[in-house]
């Protein structure tokens, strides 16, 4: 990649959406990758930790401390939650920032306060940050300069249901959200609940009434309807390694037929290269989406009256984080929004 027009630096490049994200940029014509952290693993290279990438030219992953930004233009953020905003802020101020964690998602810092234990540590800094749904907030990601990407269940469920809300055919008073991910979008830390046995052979919910996505999901449903929107919103764990579906139940609004809905879908997204709307009668899978950028949208007619049954499905480490991130990149540095994107589902 020698001369390539962008340098890059990943921050917790030993997590699973660091090494897909290493992944994607090998094959982005115009990026550099300059900068590996992983405090962990510091002094190794990247295809010690993740094989996969071992025939890739990389630098030797470093400490956040021993990292050189002096000659980066962009950051990608993977570490945890709460563990990125002091060092997002002592970041150089020419450097363009792309987070991947939760901590720049909310617009009040009040709401991450109560939602994530303890106090923004860089209050002035999320001021500007800017909400990094690709789809919906296009030309404020283009000119930012901190984009907090959208967590990966928020990703699935608001592609389906923002543009709904925002043309009011259905009821943003009567959402539930039933939602079903691969291990992988618990991250790579070494935890029993995530052990083979525990996760093989079963389905099983987790942060019941909960989840720490939910005001995000809510926070964006609020602006699209125009009003406070609440939703049942309910997680699941699937023994897969990535992949996500989410299965919302709408009452719809008047007299809108499930038609409508799903036409409605397709007009917004029909000129979009990456959220796909299903024929009628198709179900989604997670198999036709796995290791891509896509995600597929489906829209059933209930057997209840007045009510529909929508679908969402992507793959979680792509299209939910480092997809989505990159498709961001190239937004803010005026590239075609597909360049390193181009990857078709991974099937069977």
């Amino acid at each position: 990649m020698a001369g390539a027009a962008i340098k890059a630096g990943v921050l917790g490049a030993s997590g699973y959406t660091g090494a897909d994200l290493v992944r994607l940029i090998a094959g982005h014509p115009e990026v550099e990758i300059t900068v590996l952290t992983a405090n962990t693993r510091a002094g190794n290279t990247l295809g010690a930790v993740f094989p996969h990438l071992a025939r890739l030219d990389l630098p030797r992953l470093v400490s956040v401390a021993d990292a050189d930004w002096s000659a980066v233009d962009v950051v990608f953020c993977g570490l945890p939650h709460g563990t990125t905003q002091e060092i997002i802020a002592s970041l150089p101020e020419a450097v363009r920032v792309i987070d991947m964690s939760a901590d720049f998602r909310l617009r009040d810092p009040a709401a991450y306060a109560a939602w994530y234990g303890h106090e923004h540590r860089a209050v002035e800094l999320q001021k500007s940050a800017v909400y990094g749904l690709s789809e919906h907030y296009r030309d404020a990601i283009a000119s930012a300069r901190l984009v907090a990407c959208p967590g990966c269940y928020p990703t699935a469920v608001l592609l389906l249901l923002v543009p709904l809300l925002e043309a009011g055919i259905i009821a943003g008073d009567d959402l539930i959200i039933d939602a079903k991910s691969g291990v992988s979008g618990a991250g790579r830390g070494a935890k029993e609940a995530m052990l083979f046995c525990e996760t093989g052979e079963g389905l099983s919910a987790y942060a019941v009434a909960g989840h720490r996505h939910s005001p995000e999901i809510e926070q964006e449903l609020s602006v699209a309807a125009g009003h406070d929107v609440i939703v049942g919103f309910t997680p699941h764990l699937i023994p897969m390694s990535r992949g996500e579906m989410i299965t919302a139940y709408a009452a719809l609004a008047g007299k809108t037929t499930a038609h409508e809905v799903r036409e409605a879908l397709r007009n917004r997204y029909a000129d979009e290269p990456f959220v796909r709307v299903l024929d009628e009668g198709v179900p989604p899978r997670t198999q036709s989406v796995r290791g891509s950028n896509y995600c597929d949208l489906a829209v059933f007619e209930d057997r209840l009256a007045g009510r529909v049954i929508l679908f969402s499905t992507l793959d979680n480490l792509v299209k939910g984080s480092s997809g989505q991130a990159l498709q961001n990149m190239n937004l803010m540095f005026g590239l075609e929004e597909t360049t390193g994107l181009g990857q078709q589902p991974l099937f069977p």
